[in-house]
């Protein structure tokens, strides 16, 4: 899993979830300093490519990808493109993966997304490939070799057919669980999304949760969390970062 990809696994690198309060901050948010290590990475006039998780949201997708534009205009980050790769482009766009220096898998339903990027060969085309990865919310759980799809919507948590782990995009093996702050008091099928669905399903395994403005760095030297984490494993949850702190993985 070791490649030259620099890959930025967020919750929400803009605004917090769920919030309707503006953010006091243009363009991303700088908590935790992933401004400045998205900057040591960028290159000049940088092409990007905005993958959807609703490829056929066309309406959604192109106001997005110019809100992206403008964000990272904001952040100083400078933009010679900012492309959006849904179902209009698909495996054509994805076929032309070589010529941008920076990917951003957006948010959205995971189990959505993941059969979409199967659908344009995204795995594949990101082998050998070097530059930057933004994962957002869902696009930073589909990073994982085994992703963890944990249940969002009604009837993900009692129908026995629905896939809890399922095959990502390889990069990692780092299973991200954004917003928490928002969404740790969630129920599912009338379960709790974390007490009784989330914790027994890290019995052999580890997940990391994360609030918005946290985020996972991994390059080929180093793999850590910037910002409030929490660990989940065999049943239980402890916190092993606040605010400005750095874990190692």
């Amino acid at each position: 899993m070791l490649t030259d990809i620099k890959l930025f696994m967020t919750s929400s690198p803009m605004g917090a979830y769920r919030s309707t309060a503006a953010p006091d901050f243009k363009g991303l948010n700088p908590a935790n300093g992933m401004v400045e290590e998205l900057q040591s990475y960028w290159r000049p006039d940088s092409r990007c490519l905005l993958v959807s998780a609703f490829p056929d949201e066309y309406d959604i997708n192109d106001r997005m990808r110019a809100d992206f534009e403008r964000i990272f205009r904001e952040t100083g980050l400078s933009v010679k493109c900012m492309d959006i790769c849904d179902r209009r482009g698909g495996k054509t766009v994805i076929s032309r993966l070589s010529h941008y220096n920076m990917v951003i898998l957006g948010g959205g339903h995971v189990p959505t997304q993941k059969k979409f990027f199967d659908e344009i060969g995204l795995r594949e085309a990101l082998q050998g490939w070097d530059g930057i990865v933004m994962g957002i919310s869902a696009g930073s759980m589909n990073c994982a070799d085994v992703v963890y799809a944990q249940p969002e919507m009604p009837g993900e948590a009692t129908e026995p057919s629905y896939q809890k782990f399922i095959r990502g995009l390889g990069l990692t093996d780092v299973n991200v669980l954004p917003h928490y702050q928002a969404v740790k008091d969630d129920y599912v099928d009338g379960l709790r999304l974390f007490e009784e669905i989330t914790y027994p399903d890290s019995t052999g395994r580890v997940f990391y949760a994360i609030v918005d403005g946290s985020y996972v760095l991994q390059t080929k030297d180093r793999k850590e969390i910037r910002g409030e984490a929490y660990r989940i494993a065999d049943g239980k949850i402890r916190r092993i970062c606040g605010a400005g702190e750095v874990y190692s993985i």
